[in-house]
């Protein structure tokens, strides 16, 4: 499953040009093209499910490629030893930006608290 205006479907069409890092037969990663910290890889099937809830509901297997791939890209990118942080942002509230689910990697420096205080 496709979304024809979704931007992360567009670059697994090959679409629009992506730094790819990792891919599978379910599953492309890519540097974002802004990065919060010196590693900053998102990490997504490659069919259309607009959250993580839904791509669990609709194909469980693939959730497992997810994390296979996280565990693979961390260690390629050198961030295994000194940790990182997976995160899901699931919804307007929570900032997702793009409504196909995606997994960001963030590393290679401190990351401080999980969330910022003025987020209650």
């Amino acid at each position: 499953m496709t979304d024809d205006q979704c931007l992360f479907c567009r670059i697994v069409a090959g679409e629009v040009p992506a730094a790819v890092v990792h891919e599978t037969k379910t599953v492309l990663a890519f540097h974002d093209i802004a990065p919060k910290v010196p590693v900053h890889v998102l990490v997504i099937p490659k069919d259309h499910h607009a959250t993580l809830a839904d791509l669990a509901t609709a194909n469980p297997e693939v959730v497992g490629d997810l994390a296979v791939a996280v565990g693979e890209i961390a260690l390629a990118e050198g961030i295994d030893a000194s940790g990182y942080r997976v995160l899901f942002n699931t919804g307007r509230h929570a900032g997702q930006e793009v409504f196909h689910v995606h997994a960001h990697i963030l590393g290679g420096a401190p990351l401080g608290p999980m969330v910022s205080p003025s987020a209650g």
